[in-house]
């Protein structure tokens, strides 16, 4: 036991094992939650708690390297542990209806983030050779990095330090991915707080007292105060252990299903085939076998509780543990490049998305995710999200559109688009 939680120093390093880790990463979290009570300006610009906590707590760990040279190194086994458990959740709240409902939304965010994606691998390779960057490192500016995130890249920076001689390709894609992260992170709000205030938007009324509940229950991430009249779900230890059970089962399969691709030569990150997993299961398993119900927990208190918790432990600790020093080096040249791809998302979203997405409330609740996921993470866009409509209001349809694009198409068509760009280069 003592393994799994103790600090070791290690060449001069301070090894923290994951379990600590991932104790420390809830402490964040409640930290971001005090400092969004007690910092206006937080709430003002809707930054999610985990951003507040884990860049605040990342901002100290880099003042005591450069004061006293400490090096922290994080176990992020249970951070990536949580990453696939978030994504399952995703997956086992979705359902084949959400695709019809979310209908010309749904087809006009994902023909909208494929042209973001051409871009994005286009603009890095044309500004890294007019800098002087080996075109390789402007693919890993783009696509790799950003909406790959850093799975992705840690996923391809051996193939790119192989085949296109970019022998950095490992750190330079992790600095694109982290300055991505706190793009992301710290700007989705403002860009949907910007469109709200603007257009005088609001979101629907809510549900009129003695009307009964609605067939669909909001999303796990778009949680607001309940309507008149309206029944609080309630849940037990059954129902939190038949969750988590129906979790797992989702991810042993989806672990098997990531091996039978990555044999046809297709490489997955592991949370995309759980997802897919979780999608399938939900929507195809009957409703009784032999007489006997099954309770799977499909849009379940549980469910929710486990996706909330989980996708906030992983930005906070994500965050938390950005090596801030580590970033200088290759700030220059990479610095023009994200500076770039930064404003062609925001060009694209206010442009594009929001208007071709309707204008209206959900809309600008999606262009907060947009540049969540287009600069960062899936799990960056749900927080951005998430903090837009703790402060203006619930957008059921935001949190049913965007995972769609974002935590299911946009993965597959990244992982055929990169091999495509790389073999361009050569």
């Amino acid at each position: 036991m003592l393994n799994a939680t103790q600090m070791n120093p290690v060449d001069g390093q301070i090894q923290v094992a994951s379990a600590l880790t991932f104790t420390l990463g809830i402490l964040v979290l409640f930290l971001g939650k005090s400092l969004n009570r007690h910092v206006r300006l937080l709430r003002d610009f809707t930054i999610p708690e985990p951003v507040s906590g884990g860049l605040f707590v990342a901002l100290v760990i880099a003042v005591l390297h450069g004061v006293f040279g400490l090096d922290f190194n994080f176990g992020m086994r249970a951070r990536d542990l949580l990453l696939v458990y978030f994504f399952t959740t995703v997956g086992i709240n979705a359902s084949f209806a959400d695709l019809r409902r979310g209908g010309r939304s749904l087809l006009v965010l994902l023909a909208l983030t494929i042209l973001l994606m051409l871009a994005q691998n286009s603009l890095g390779l044309a500004l890294a050779r007019a800098i002087g960057l080996p075109p390789a490192a402007g693919l890993l500016a783009g696509t790799v990095s950003l909406i790959g995130g850093h799975g992705t890249t840690i996923a391809w920076a051996p193939r790119f330090a192989a085949e296109a001689g970019v022998t950095n390709a490992m750190e330079l894609g992790i600095a694109a991915a982290t300055f991505g992260l706190i793009l992301a992170s710290a700007t989705g709000g403002p860009v949907a707080q910007f469109l709200i205030r603007r257009h005088r938007l609001a979101a629907k009324a809510p549900q009129a007292p003695g009307r009964p509940a609605s067939v669909q229950p909001a999303p796990s991430d778009d949680r607001g105060t309940p309507a008149p009249g309206e029944r609080v779900p309630t849940m037990c230890a059954d129902d939190v252990l038949g969750a988590v059970l129906a979790i797992n089962i989702c991810i042993i399969l989806g672990s098997i299903l990531q091996e039978l691709i990555r044999d046809r030569g297709l490489f997955l990150p592991l949370f995309v085939p759980c997802l897919i997993v979780g999608i399938l299961l939900s929507n195809l398993l009957p409703q009784r076998i032999g007489g006997v119900r099954l309770r799977w927990p499909s849009r379940t208190p549980a469910i929710d509780l486990i996706a909330e918790i989980s996708l906030g432990a992983f930005l906070a600790m994500s965050l938390m543990t950005i090596k801030f020093w580590t970033l200088v080096d290759l700030a220059g040249p990479l610095l023009v490049i994200l500076i770039a791809q930064f404003s062609l998302a925001l060009l694209l979203n206010l442009f594009l998305v929001f208007p071709l997405l309707g204008g209206g409330y959900d809309a600008a609740v999606m262009a907060a995710g947009f540049m969540g996921f287009t600069l960062g993470s899936t799990p960056t866009a749900m927080a951005n999200m998430t903090a837009v409509t703790q402060t203006f209001g619930p957008s059921p349809k935001a949190f049913i559109v965007l995972p769609l694009v974002s935590a299911f198409f946009i993965d597959l068509l990244n992982a055929m688009m990169i091999p495509y760009f790389l073999h361009q280069l050569g």
